[in-house]
């Protein structure tokens, strides 16, 4: 049986090089019925991870791919480039959080393989900074990395969830701020691919609120990834003897964040069931007693504490772009709130798993507005008045905000074209000023422009782009292209700087960034009518996108790919099936292709509520409308496809990937390549060690450059680096 073969390269008439014919796959075909109608595949057995012959298959995949990397001409100098800019001794801070009059952050400093927590005083005082936790000293090679971290609230403790190549599946440590010493015991089973995790200090740090999977006998093996409860451990004492809080009624696949209020004791939690924005909100008093005062369905999607102590919540319910309420003290009934703000022409942010987009501070209250894409934020008195705002870049994207005491903050801005860094804005003075807090960038953007159009969908939906490209770039058609998108579970997709993307400009590339359907740039319709049976809206979005790129000649479809990951790139994997000669390359990340079987994976339970089922008839109709997998026409030629893919993913499940690059090289009549590369020591793509993602751009940029017709040229700063 040759399904393994001898690899060899051979010229290819079209551009660069073709590999010769792709590893053979065996089929057993497998039939399944649903209402009525059969659907046969070939590659169900490439889902068993535990299957010698599936392993086997998935390390001559990555040898046929590691042989067309290896043989690009210019695939070591571009290594050589991302490796100059990625492991440029920059420094970088995320996840800010203040806490007992202490700036606790992320630090990013290549060429360390991954983030490291550190403390300082202020944000303008980083030669006072100390290392708290540091995971590349557990392991050097980046195995080891902070899923998250709680700091108590007068910052002498730190609770981090901490996991191992890339499974997110995290136990929480608690070290000291002073000495970095790890103290009291470890809690398992806090964080996971599937619904998160998430923690609450007591205000008095005697304790810890967190969330908890299944252990031990508790649950079936099948439902260990499901069932997220809430409990609270008393430090110094056995976690098995922690105190059951909240759970054992909420759906299946809830997800729970959770946010305590210092100065009362009273907690909230905010569950989500699934991933399709559908919320319920719980208070605990001091007493132990739990309140829901919102359910699933009431269209509240956040609530949180303010500075006086009443709760802020954001509904969608008649406003879909967002309303904000305040509940009076004492009172739980969310019909009784007070309107601060009613809905108005751009949508109020809400982010379930980041921080808050609604500040309330003494005297103001900040909010995050979406515009489209860019972001800004706006500021309120206390009764709803309009108030002044920090200073902000068009175009740009901010947060997250950090209240610093009276009506001061912190928040971050970058842009496409701005490296990310720190401000601080007074409400009572009205003066936005940039911090030390910043980030430095080894390569320079002042040579870019950015452009804001809109493509026309399939439906008259006007669909925001936005370009980035060298100022001056003439445009004729000629130029190499990438676009990109997302469109589901109302993520925003804003402005943000990637300084890796300085190699294809240098080469002349075209970025365009989508701004599609399904998420919730102009508020909750926007998601709505890119969810479940109207996800196509999201495909036709893309592909209109993508033919304005053509139509206004920035590109043309020989010079343009198209690139996307996660849902993103079940994205990439619609619009290559429904227009297979729009685009010259795809490059697909850790996507979802099959959409029938997904919701046998773990987290793919949690996508129902935004995909839907296949045991909903009209949800099903859908589903096998557009799912890439079943859309794969024998015979067709097929663009120049990389798919990537990491063996510990616990939010899409590797097989998709494997399943598709099987059914694709079967079916693909052009001589473009159809790869699969798979990381054996990373997941879903959140903090992947740095080498790793060296290697993995290296290869992306190298598959461009080939499929676009790209040739490799030093740049002016690369001689600079050389010579110094």
């Amino acid at each position: 049986m040759k399904r393994y073969m001898t690899l060899s390269l051979v010229p290819c008439v079209l551009v660069g090089y073709c590999l010769a014919a792709p590893p053979a796959t065996i089929k057993k075909p497998v039939t399944d019925t649903y209402h009525g109608v059969e659907v046969v595949e070939d590659y169900r057995w490439l889902e068993d991870w535990s299957d010698a012959e599936a392993k086997k298959w998935s390390v001559t995949q990555n040898e046929y791919a590691r042989a067309y990397f290896d043989k690009l001409p210019s695939r070591k100098a571009l290594r050589d480039r991302v490796d100059d800019i990625l492991s440029a001794k920059t420094v970088s801070y995320s996840g800010l959080i203040y806490r007992g009059g202490k700036l606790f952050a992320k630090k990013k400093q290549p060429p360390k393989q991954q983030p490291f927590l550190v403390v300082m005083p202020s944000a303008d005082e980083q030669d006072k900074e100390r290392v708290v936790l540091d995971p590349n000293v557990l392991d050097s090679e980046g195995g080891v990395s902070m899923d998250w971290y709680v700091p108590s609230f007068d910052g002498s403790l730190v609770a981090v969830s901490m996991s191992r190549g890339g499974s997110e599946s995290g136990d929480v440590l608690i070290f000291e701020t002073a000495t970095g010493q790890r103290v009291h015991e470890i809690i398992p089973r806090v964080n996971g691919g599937t619904a998160g995790g998430d923690l609450a200090w007591a205000p008095d740090g005697s304790g810890i609120y967190y969330t908890r999977y299944p252990r031990g006998e508790e649950r079936p093996t099948e439902d260990r990834d499901f069932f997220q409860q809430l409990y609270y451990h008393e430090l110094g004492t056995r976690t098995e003897k922690d105190r059951y809080e909240l759970g054992k009624r909420l759906p299946r696949i809830a997800e729970i964040q959770l946010e305590m209020n210092p100065r009362t004791g009273e907690l909230i939690a905010t569950v989500q069931k699934g991933d399709g924005g559908e919320f319920a909100h719980y208070l605990r008093t001091t007493d132990g007693k739990w309140t829901r005062f919102t359910r699933f369905g009431d269209h509240h999607v956040q609530a949180s504490f303010g500075a006086d102590d009443l709760i802020y919540q954001v509904i969608r319910l008649l406003a879909p772009r967002g309303q904000l309420q305040r509940l009076p003290r004492g009172v739980t009934d969310s019909k009784l709130a007070n309107a601060l703000i009613m809905e108005g022409r751009d949508s109020i942010v809400t982010d379930f798993w980041g921080p808050a987009t609604v500040v309330p501070t003494e005297n103001r209250v900040y909010l995050e507005y979406q515009l489209g894409g860019p972001s800004e934020i706006r500021a309120l008195d206390v009764v709803g008045n309009n108030m002044p705002a920090p200073d902000q870049k068009p175009v740009s994207s901010v947060g997250p905000m950090l209240p610093l005491g009276g009506d001061r903050i912190l928040f971050g801005m970058q842009s496409y074209v701005d490296a990310p860094a720190w401000y601080e804005y007074d409400g009572k003075t009205n003066k936005t000023r940039r911090t030390k807090l910043g980030s430095d960038w080894p390569v320079d953007l002042g040579d870019l422009e950015v452009v804001r159009e809109f493509a026309t969908s399939k439906d008259g939906t006007r669909v925001p782009v936005n370009i980035i490209m060298r100022k001056g770039t003439k445009l004729d058609g000629s130029n190499p292209c990438v676009v990109t998108g997302y469109g589901g579970y109302g993520v925003n997709i804003t402005p943000r700087t990637l300084k890796e993307h300085r190699v294809l400009f240098d080469h002349g590339f075209i970025y365009a960034v989508a701004n599609l359907r399904g998420g919730s740039e102009f508020g909750e319709n926007w998601h709505k009518q890119g969810m479940l049976t109207n996800k196509q809206n999201v495909f036709d979005d893309f592909t209109a996108v993508v033919k304005h790129m053509i139509a206004r000649k920035y590109t043309s479809s020989g010079k343009l790919a198209i690139r996307g990951g996660s849902n993103g790139g079940l994205l990439m994997g619609a619009v290559m099936t429904q227009h297979p000669d729009l685009m010259r390359a795809v490059v697909s990340y850790v996507g979802i292709y099959d959409m029938l079987r997904v919701e046998l994976s773990a987290n793919g339970a949690f996508n129902i509520p935004e995909f839907g089922t296949v045991e909903n008839p009209k949800q099903f109709a859908a589903l096998y409308a557009y799912s890439p997998y079943h859309r794969v026409k024998n015979g067709t030629a097929y663009p120049a496809t990389l798919f990537l893919t990491g063996e510990n993913d616990p939010r899409v499940d590797p097989m998709q990937s494997r399943k598709m690059t099987a059914r694709l090289q079967a079916a693909n009549s052009s001589d473009a390549p159809i790869l699969l590369r798979t990381s054996s020591g990373s997941g879903h793509g959140l903090d992947t060690a740095l080498s790793e993602r060296i290697e993995e751009t290296a290869d992306v940029f190298a598959f461009l450059f080939d499929q676009l017709g790209v040739t490799y040229r030093e740049t002016k700063e690369k001689r600079n680096a050389a010579a110094r």
